[in-house]
This record gives structure tokens, C-alpha cells and sequence, in this order.
């Protein structure tokens, strides 16, 4: 996976997933807040919307109440219906005195509307206070409940001529002496019932069913889902609350046991929900993008660096190591690293450089070299026949003189560092000596110690003749000596000793320190800063070299070799 996407992904899961996680947490907690609060808010409608129809339900029972018992209006119905129908007078007086009565208790409730007395057997209507329908008849009207002599119906159309209103009505017998057909009927007013149903506190969302106590829809406001005179499903269960049809329904069941249903379709139920849902996943997307901008711009800020990584890291393969100009990020971090990484190319650069050049110096040197070793294998060839003649001609001298310039110069043409043993350095010392014994003609007191048992341990080349030679040059005298002593112990312990003029201090940090003092002196040698050097070179810091030396009275060396294995 690409740092791209990698970036991506985390800022993403680091981003979205806490909010996912509030939202699937609120999700729910959320839906059973509305849930519970659109079935209390429906629940307390449905109650209000009971408690109201009870109330005029029980008014039109209170008011009916006065207008079927006995009293006054009682009196004069039945004075009425007992006038001779020759007195017309009397007859006219008596209807209008009861029209009187009907008027007040009508006007003293405004909440009833029609207002007459039916006659059953005879199919007729007398003293209504508003035009009644031609097809009257309370056997057609939607039965609510009947018990104790009064029947409600409804809510169903007015049968009031100038009202085509939904109301309530109630249909009760009177109680005359002679005659059991005559009842009363009345309507609540049309705005009464009207409001009662209205009352909805979901804009229109809610429609009504009122139920008998059978469970036979009276009134539907939905007649396509429920319709009139059908049965309410799941009735006899008794439950409060179920779907039909994508419909969400609430019952309320009165003390007069009709019911109250409130009906709201499976869309305006989750109506405020859906509202809120798409409101959180509004917030979603915009942190969906915002996360994305970022994790954008996160990956534009790491990928502007990255690529001039890149370009560096591709020009550096190329082998171009020629400075550039450097391009800030502008963030302290990544330019702190380009501007080590440009350090690093200018030291590589300047490595390269350096490399080339040397790499001139050692074909330069090679070439040097091979002069160097042309010259000294045609003097050993040339020695090799001087030596033959002086055989020839008897030169004992010159035979012995030519043969031991002969070894030495063999043993020297062998690479400065390499190993030896000490046995062939104390031959070749040998050879060294008596060439100087000759040139300069007197013998000197080289006095030669070796342990049997050091002779084949390896050492550098050339270790010990610059000694030697350091004893040559300071100042032996012709009775002078020279002691040179080795054994083991441990290690290799060398040890040169004279009783020449001695050095100072100062000339023996010369020695150590100089490439040019002894050379300048010395025609083979090769000095003691040589020696010193090597066993640096080889040993490190396990090998030592000891000079000790008083003006006048001689020198001392002492060199500590490690045995081979040990400080290889």
C-alpha cells in the first residue's frame, strides 16, 4: 500500500470512526427518544381527543335529559300532543310556549345545533329549531353506543338542511304517560366535532377512527385504509397500539367502551425522524469531506518533500553530483534533512574528487615503481658477475663484499610491511653489518643474541636494521659495541643497546617524527619514524617502541611485539 493511501486510510479510521461511533450511538438513542416521543405525543391527542368527544357525548346526554323527563317541557309536550285539533287556538299557543322552552335550553348551550322531537311509528319531526333533511332517518345513522334509553351516533353529516358538517348526535326516548314512539333528537354544534378531530399536533398527519363497542368503524377519516362499517383489525385482542397497511394506530377506549383510533401513515410517522437522520447525514458528508481535504492536504505536505527526495536520491544514481540549487519545503523538519542530504552529496562529491586524484598518484606511482624495480634487478644482475669474476680472479674481499650487497639488495626488493621472521631479519641485519664494515673499514662489536625458540616467529619487515642503523649513526666510536638481544616472553622483546654518544630528547622525537632526518644520512635505510609508523600500522596500540638514551654514556632500545595471531 502506498504512503498515499496509507495516509488515506488512517486519517480516514482516525477521523470517521469516532464519529460513525457517535452516530451510531445516537442513531438509536435518538429513534427511541422521537419513538417514544411521537407515541406519548400521539397518545396525549388521542386522550384529549377521547376526553373531548366524552364531553359532548355527556352534554348532548345532560341536555337531552331535560328536554325527555318530566318538568316543564315535559308537561307541555304532552299538552301539546293531548290538544284537540279543533282548538287551534289553544293548539298554536301551546307549540309556540314549548318553541320558547326548546329555544332557551338551545341557546343556553351553545354547543347543540338541530334540536326536534321524533316520532317513530308516524316517520315524522315536529319542533326543530333548523330545517331538517328529507331522508332523515336515525336508523341510517352510524350507531356509536346505546344504553339507558339514548343512542349515540356519529360523527356523520349533519341533518341540518344549511350544515353539511360532521357531528355528534344522540337519539333519546321521552317519557310520556300514554305513548312510548316519541323521541328526542339533538346535534352537537358543527364546529364542535369539527375542532375535536382537528386536533392534531402533526400538521394534518393524523386522521381519525371512532369505533363501537364492537369494534365497527363508525367514522373513518382514512375510508380507503378503513373503511365505514367494517371492522377494526385485531379488535378482540385488546392491544392499544399495531400497523395494518403502513399505518401506525393508537387506541383509546372511553367508559361508555366506544373507542377513539388515531391513525398516521408509516411515512409521517418517521417523518421527524427521516428529518433528522438526513440533517446528521448532511454533518456526515461534510466531515467526509473535510477529513478528505485534509488527509489531501496532509499528503501534498509530506509528497512535496518526498519528491525532492526522490529527484535527489535519482540524480545521486545517476552519478550526478554536481550542486543544485537547493528548494526549501518550507517545514524545519524535512529542510533540516534535504540540507543534510545535500552536506552528504557535497561530501561525496568532494570524496569522489578526492578518489579520482589519488587514483592519478597510484597509476603515477605504479608506473614509478615498475623504473624503480627495472634498475635494482639489472644491479643484482650486474653484481651477480662481478662476483663470478672476482672468483675468477681470486678477490675474496670483493666476493664476499658482492655477495652480501647482493642478499641485501634481494631482501629489499621485498614490499616495505611484509612479513618476515626474525631469523631472516637477523640475517639480513648481518649482510647490513658487514657491508658497513667494509665501507668504512674497521670491524665493529655487534654482539647478536637470539632465543632458538623466536627465530620462526613472523615479523614486519624491516624491524630491525633502522635500529641497528640509529646505532651506527649516533655517535659509535671505534671501540664502541652494539648488543641486540631477542627472546620471548610473552610477547617479542627486542632490545638494542650502544655505548655511543647518545641523543637528546629533541633528537629523538625527531627520529620518531621526521621522514627526512635519517634519510638524509643514511643511503638504505629507511629511518625509525618507519618503524614506528608500521607498528601502528599493524598493531596498533599493542605493540611499543622505547628509546632511552643519555648524552655521552649510549642508547637503549626496547620494542614489545605482540606474538602473531595476538595483535593481528
Amino acid at each position: 500500500m502506498t504512503l498515499k493511501r496509507r495516509i488515506f486510510l488512517i486519517f480516514s479510521f482516525s477521523s470517521l470512526v469516532p464519529f460513525l461511533s457517535i452516530f451510531v450511538i445516537s442513531y438509536y438513542t435518538i429513534d427511541s427518544i422521537f419513538d417514544n416521543k411521537i407515541k406519548s405525543g400521539i397518545q396525549s391527542n388521542l386522550r384529549q381527543v377521547e376526553l373531548s368527544l366524552g364531553d359532548s357525548l355527556s352534554n348532548l346526554n345532560h341536555v337531552s335529559q331535560q328536554l325527555a323527563y318530566g318538568g316543564t317541557i315535559g308537561k307541555q309536550l304532552d299538552e301539546v300532543l293531548h290538544q284537540p285539533k279543533d282548538a287551534t287556538y289553544q293548539l298554536m299557543q301551546s307549540r309556540d310556549q314549548l318553541k320558547k322552552e326548546l329555544n332557551v335550553i338551545t341557546f343556553t348551550n351553545p354547543s347543540i345545533d338541530l334540536t326536534m322531537y321524533y316520532f317513530r311509528d308516524e316517520g315524522k319531526i315536529d319542533f326543530e329549531n333548523f330545517p331538517v333533511r328529507d331522508d332523515f332517518s336515525p336508523d341510517k345513522l352510524p350507531l356509536l353506543a346505546e344504553y339507558y334509553g339514548i343512542s349515540y351516533y356519529g360523527p356523520h353529516v349533519s341533518m341540518n338542511q344549511v350544515n353539511d358538517k360532521v357531528v355528534l348526535s344522540a337519539l333519546r326516548k321521552v317519557d310520556l304517560p300514554d305513548r312510548d314512539d316519541v323521541y328526542v333528537y339533538m346535534e352537537t354544534g358543527f364546529l364542535t366535532t369539527q375542532n375535536i378531530l382537528n386536533n392534531d399536533q402533526y400538521g394534518g398527519a393524523l386522521s381519525h377512527l371512532i369505533l363501537d363497542g364492537k369494534g365497527r368503524i363508525a367514522y373513518s377519516e382514512v375510508p380507503e385504509i378503513f373503511s365505514n362499517g367494517a371492522e377494526f383489525p385485531d379488535f378482540t385482542k385488546g392491544e392499544a397500539t399495531g400497523n395494518f397497511r403502513g399505518y401506525h394506530w393508537f387506541k383509546q377506549t372511553s367508559n361508555q367502551d366506544w373507542s377513539v383510533v388515531s391513525v398516521i401513515s408509516q411515512a409521517n410517522y418517521n417523518k421527524e425522524k427521516d428529518r433528522w437522520l438526513l440533517q446528521i447525514l448532511v454533518v456526515f458528508l461534510f466531515f467526509l469531506c473535510v477529513t478528505l481535504l485534509l488527509a489531501w492536504l496532509l499528503w501534498k505536505m509530506v509528497y512535496r518533500p518526498l519528491n525532492l527526495f526522490h529527484s535527489e536520491i535519482k540524480w545521486m544514481s545517476q552519478s550526478r553530483l554536481m550542486a543544485d540549487h537547493h528548494v526549501q519545503t518550507k517545514i524545519p523538519e524535512f529542510d533540516y534533512l534535504l540540507g543534510k542530504f545535500w552536506g552528504m552529496k557535497e561530501q561525496l562529491r568532494n570524496l569522489f574528487t578526492e578518489i579520482e586524484r589519488k587514483e592519478k598518484n597510484r597509476v603515477d606511482l605504479e608506473v614509478e615503481k615498475l623504473l624503480y624495480q627495472i634498475n635494482p634487478h639489472f644491479l643484482m644482475n650486474t653484481l651477480d658477475t662481478v662476483h663470478w669474476l672476482a672468483v675468477m680472479n681470486g678477490q675474496d674481499e670483493i666476493d664476499r663484499l658482492v655477495q652480501s650487497l647482493n642478499k641485501l639488495l634481494y631482501y629489499n626488493l621485498g614490499k616495505l610491511g611484509e612479513v618476515s621472521t626474525i631469523e631472516e631479519e637477523i640475517d639480513a641485519l648481518k649482510q647490513y653489518l658487514t657491508l658497513q664494515q667494509v665501507r668504512y673499514d674497521f670491524q665493529f662489536d655487534v654482539r647478536i643474541d637470539v632465543e632458538e625458540n623466536v627465530l620462526k616467529l613472523p615479523v614486519p619487515r624491516f624491524i630491525l636494521q633502522p635500529l641497528v642503523e640509529n646505532s651506527l649513526y649516533h655517535g659509535l666510536s671505534d671501540d664502541g659495541y652494539i648488543q641486540v638481544g631477542v627472546r620471548l616472553d610473552n610477547d617479542i622483546q627486542i632490545s638494542i643497546q650502544d655505548n655511543g654518544s647518545g641523543m637528546s630528547e629533541e633528537t629523538i622525537r625527531e627520529l620518531l617524527n621526521s621522514r627526512t632526518v635519517e634519510q638524509k644520512k643514511v643511503g638504505m635505510g629507511i629511518g625509525m619514524n618507519y618503524v614506528k609508523r608500521m607498528l601502528e600500522a599493524r598493531y596498533e596500540n599493542k605493540a611499543k617502541l622505547e628509546i632511552k638514551s643519555e648524552v655521552g654514556k649510549g642508547t637503549s632500545i626496547l620494542l614489545s611485539l605482540p606474538i602473531a595471531g595476538e595483535g593481528d
